[in-house]
């Protein structure tokens, strides 16, 4: 089904049927009218915090205290974390993975490797094709993971008002997306390789969570922007500044004043993202989540299982099951199989 019909048999406000549209398709190639985008908001309320089915936490600090965690915790139990050297190859000698190669030419060989980047990556750019078999990188090369979100920092002199908006909702998600209409008529152009002049957005104030990210009666907003097609017709670099100051523009309608508030801009493209990130596509799932891409065909049928056609090769990315976002699920469900391997 699709989310648009859900939404009309059991809701009667049309901002609340936007909402719902819009966390439905967020990341994910689809309008709300498009056939399986119900699955959008289920795999949107898979997740919870403290109890709460589909909550999301912004981590005091954001990513950068998460990363922090993970490092302490990892060191503690004897790792060693290194940065600042590429993994030009992954070694495999007759269908098992023996190690990898760095830039700087020095080979670190292991009985478990896990990858937690791109499947496509992986795949394509670190093994060699003889070691996978032709139908296997055929799947792989497949995966559909062109990204459709746009991404926007601001840095801005004070704290945005926004009218309607109590001073306390401001530390929460405020989500421009007025109708199931609205959701539908944002992602049409996208199927054409444009983009939206009444582009939805989710928007977030993260400096009201962290002060100190943000100089004192300063303020620091960040949006996710839909729907920003990897493929822009016209091309990113005519294309970005053109849809940037829509973006702008959008949100000054909604928070009169915020433009001139502005003291710095950060904007990104699914075709920055790929580029900065190596992220094939720019796509922040690392692949979109629609029916044939999830559960036991995530990234593909021969690779479901955290385990790969190369034994002692493993997945741990976005790319695998359960999917996107900052869970940590999909590592933690391959070390767990891993484990298991080892304990067998």
């Amino acid at each position: 089904m699709n989310v648009a019909d859900v939404a009309d048999e059991f809701l009667t406000d049309d901002r609340l049927k936007g909402l719902v549209a819009f966390d439905a398709t967020l990341g994910i190639h689809l309008g709300p009218r498009s056939p399986t985008s119900l699955l959008g908001l289920y795999y949107r309320l898979t997740g919870e915090v403290a109890g709460a089915a589909g909550a999301q936490l912004v981590a005091k600090g954001n990513g950068h205290s998460i990363a922090a965690l993970f490092d302490a915790a990892a060191t503690k139990a004897g790792v060693t974390i290194r940065t600042g050297t590429r993994v030009e190859k992954i070694l495999a000698d007759r269908g098992r993975a023996t190690g990898v190669v760095l830039s700087t030419g020095e080979m670190l060989e292991a009985p478990a490797i896990i990858s937690a980047i791109h499947p496509k990556t992986t795949f394509m750019a670190l093994t060699d094709a003889a070691e996978i078999g032709t139908g296997f990188r055929r799947a792989i090369g497949n995966i559909r993971t062109k990204g459709n979100v746009a991404k926007l920092d601001l840095a801005l002199d004070r704290i945005p008002a926004f009218p309607g908006v109590a001073p306390t909702d401001l530390h929460g998600r405020l989500v421009i997306a007025r109708s199931i209409d609205h959701v539908e008529q944002a992602f049409n152009p996208a199927k054409y390789g444009q983009f939206s002049t009444d582009p939805v957005m989710e928007i977030t104030l993260p400096s009201l969570t962290d002060p100190s990210v943000a100089p004192e009666g300063a303020c620091t907003l960040s949006a996710l922007v839909e729907f920003a097609p990897y493929a822009l017709a016209d091309g990113w670099e005519k294309g970005k500044p053109a849809f940037l100051k829509v973006v702008i523009e959008t949100l000054e309608r909604y928070s009169p004043g915020l433009s001139a508030s502005i003291v710095a801009t950060h904007f990104l493209t699914p075709l920055d993202m790929e580029e900065r990130y190596n992220l094939p596509g720019g796509h922040w799932h690392h692949g979109e989540l629609q029916a044939d891409q999830l559960l036991i065909n995530r990234p593909v049928n021969a690779a479901s299982g955290y385990t790969t056609p190369l034994e002692g090769l493993y997945l741990a990315s976005a790319g695998s099951h359960p999917g996107g976002g900052i869970s940590g699920m999909p590592g933690l469900l391959a070390a767990r199989q891993i484990l298991s391997e080892k304990r067998a």
